[in-house]
């Protein structure tokens, strides 16, 4: 994409740098990323969407949330218009950090009504959040909390994004209760789900997933379980930010059955693919670039394999800045990113965590977003980040 033809000397901003020195930054052109898909798609893309809080709510943050579903199901509709996909109710939903399972079912159930009216796509957050890890005794608990969420999604017509669970992390013993948990629940599933593989990195309550510490043998048995179960399983998607042991594990897959990047690092190149695959891709950071990743995965499907990576390469740095060590983090960069492109009227995240990240880092973030054209109203982005900055105490 090309950089819009306009004149943007007179847009700059005071930004904090680390030595804690100021620079006057400025603005460069936004690209010209449509705001429709321009084309089809050949890879099936998901943005794991957040939700926008209501900042007028008379609620108390920290213990509980307020949604503002207008704008939370617009932005739905933004993504859908570009062509993408959209996973409901994930950890970029600030499921488990702030949103709980009913508030989840209410989005979920909203935003598959929105996506019936537009075609769209959508897969949701299936759990067992409702389940507080230390109440959970045994795996029939853990499925017990399983077949209640999906009986609630699929009386709605939703399909299935089957997501790691705290509780069954707790109690597990041995690779073989994953295997006896999932092996029921995939039994019982209506049409084929999307098995999500969080690493600790998101959620540290989720170490030693599928029985091991050890990543290998996690890998070998969350294999076998899909394999064994393949015609109920649309594919997986794997978050541990280790681009070769998903291309390991996309291999082994059998036909059939997708690999969705969970890799806010790497996906370019995942995405992409070798000469023996590729995968798709459900991504947090698809919500923040947007515009960009569609624009990507048409030229992609265009066989325009460099006009693909030059627009993604723009904008891996950006992603591995918001998705940085503590990674479980990364929701507020992803809100604060909808908030400088008018997605949103304040910079107001579920659970207060508008707080989680420091100044320095929303102040990279904005330097990264202007480097990848993604600041699609410069005038606005910077009208916006001069309030944010003055109310951290930077300018006035």
């Amino acid at each position: 994409m090309n950089r819009i033809d306009r004149p943007l000397q007179a847009i700059a901003i005071d930004l904090p740098r680390a030595d804690r020195t100021i620079e006057r930054f400025r603005l460069s052109a936004p690209s010209d990323f449509p705001s429709r898909a321009a084309g089809e798609l050949n890879r099936t893309a998901f943005a794991a969407a957040h939700v926008v809080a209501d900042p007028l709510a008379d609620n108390d943050p920290w213990l509980d949330c307020a949604i503002d579903w207008d704008r939370t199901i617009a932005f739905r509709e933004h993504l859908w218009g570009l062509g993408l996909g959209v996973a409901e109710a994930m950890d970029t939903a600030q499921r488990g950090m702030g949103v709980d399972w009913p508030t989840s079912f209410e989005l979920i159930s909203r935003s598959v009504a929105a996506a019936r009216a537009c075609n769209g796509l959508v897969f949701s957050g299936c759990g067992t959040d409702q389940l507080a890890p230390a109440d959970a005794r045994s795996i029939d608990d853990v499925i017990r909390a399983y077949e209640e969420q999906i009986e609630a999604i699929e009386g709605i017509g939703g399909r299935i994004v089957l997501m790691a669970s705290r509780a069954l992390a707790r109690v597990a013993r041995s690779p073989d209760d994953y295997a006896a948990v999932y092996g029921r629940i995939l039994e019982s599933v209506r049409e084929p789900v999307i098995i999500h593989w969080l690493g600790d990195m998101f959620d540290p309550a989720l170490a030693g997933y599928w029985g091991s510490s050890n990543l290998t043998e996690a890998m070998d048995t969350a294999t076998a379980i899909i394999n064994a179960h393949a015609s109920k399983v649309d594919g997986v998607k794997v978050s541990l930010l280790d681009k070769d042991r998903e291309v390991a594990m996309r291999r082994r897959l059998k036909p059939g059955v997708l690999m969705y990047t969970g890799d806010d690092f790497n996906y370019a190149e995942l995405i992409a693919g070798d000469a023996q695959g590729y995968s798709h891709a459900l991504l947090g950071i698809f919500d923040v670039i947007a515009p960009a990743a569609s624009a990507a995965l048409v030229r992609l499907a265009a066989n325009d394999r460099a006009s693909f990576e030059q627009i993604l390469a723009s904008t891996v740095p950006l992603s591995r800045d918001i998705f940085k060590s503590p990674t479980r983090f990364y929701k507020t960069g992803v809100v604060f990113m909808a908030y400088l492109n008018g997605h949103q009227d304040h910079f107001t995240v579920v659970g207060g965590q508008e707080s989680a990240r420091s100044t320095l880092h929303l102040a990279e973030i904005f330097r990264l977003a202007d480097a990848a054209g993604l600041l699609r109203d410069p005038d606005m982005a910077a009208a916006r980040m001069r309030h944010v900055m003055a109310s951290r105490g930077v300018g006035g």
